[in-house]
């Protein structure tokens, strides 16, 4: 994405101020988001808590090598 200029930021930032921004999330995007929210629904349920317990183990595994500013490393206590 090439850089705005001075004129295309200030615009960009009054668009902003009175809620005129663009929308950033496409119907495709929009679409496909709401698809893999179904689909995690359903994997859940499909899998036995054995497998479910598995998952979440995974989680947390990677969670603790996870370096401190990773999203979700503070949430594991050691």
């Amino acid at each position: 994405m090439p850089k705005k200029d001075l004129n295309q930021l200030a615009k960009s930032i009054v668009d902003q101020a009175v809620g005129d921004a663009p929308k950033f999330m496409t119907a495709k995007r929009e679409a496909s988001r709401k698809g893999g929210q179904i689909g995690g629904k359903k994997r859940m349920a499909s899998m036995t808590d054995e497998q479910r317990t598995a998952l979440a183990m995974k989680g947390v595994a990677a969670r603790k090598k996870a370096p401190a500013g990773k999203a979700g490393a503070g949430l594991v206590k050691k």
